[in-house]
């Protein structure tokens, strides 16, 4: 059993105009350019692919994309654009794709959806478990947003825009977080949504990586190639499966 919060049919129906941000191409495009890059003449995975986001354009591009998704309302819309896109229904740390891939991907801080660390550490495995020799895991994360919080407090946003605007609350004492959404829609009202996490340190995803078999191979701040510091509040990590 998953500990990942499971996105039903009404929350699926709702993702796309929900989340519309995520598909700016401000935003979407540099991720795609990136992992197209990576995954070359090869085939792609994504784990927790959702309504296709990513993986479509990536298919766009000519490039052989399968997914893994937990929820079956997700994978029915993205069914609904883009048919002959392959989804295996199941969890990320554990189920098994037929074949050997280039790349193996997981975007948007999807896999903090895995809300234990034993269940993040198989995730890295299966990652590497489907890699062929020289393939390369990437993960886009972000830093948990600790360092601002001032005494007392236990929130800080994540996105404010005219459609949404989104916060998340930290448990430090085990790593537990929810995120919540406010979005205002067409007809003017606002409906509100919230999701549950395990946030994970970059190291920490390295020594994930390390038990995985998987060697970093660069880090950077964003799908741009910012170069990651101290004060970055997201990662792009490439870890490799040594050939």
């Amino acid at each position: 059993m998953s500990s990942s919060d499971y996105w039903d049919a009404e929350t699926a129906a709702a993702y796309d105009e929900g989340s519309a941000f995520m598909f700016e191409p401000e935003v979407l495009d540099p991720a795609v350019d990136l992992l197209a890059g990576l995954a070359g003449d090869g085939a792609a995975l994504e784990l927790a692919v959702g309504t296709g986001r990513v993986a479509i354009p990536l298919a766009d591009r000519g490039i052989r994309v399968s997914g893994i998704e937990l929820s079956q309302p997700m994978t029915d819309e993205l069914h609904r654009k883009r048919a002959d896109l392959p989804v295996v229904v199941g969890d990320m740390a554990t189920t098994r794709v037929p074949g050997e891939f280039a790349l193996v991907y997981v975007v948007w801080n999807s896999i903090g959806n895995l809300r234990t660390q034993a269940e993040q550490v198989a995730c890295f495995r299966n990652a590497a478990a489907h890699l062929e020799p020289g393939g390369r895991f990437v993960v886009e994360l972000w830093v948990p947003g600790i360092r601002r919080f001032p005494p007392g407090q236990d929130a800080v946003p994540f996105h404010v825009g005219r459609r949404h605007v989104g916060f998340d609350t930290y448990d430090m004492t085990t790593q537990q977080g929810t995120s919540h959404h406010y979005r205002r829609h067409d007809d003017g009202t606002v409906t509100y949504g919230a999701s549950n996490f395990r946030y994970i340190w970059p190291n920490e995803c390295d020594l994930m990586a390390q038990l995985a078999g998987m060697e970093l191979e660069r880090r950077v701040a964003d799908w741009h190639g910012a170069p990651f510091t101290g004060d970055s509040e997201s990662h792009v990590s490439v870890w490799r499966k040594p050939g």
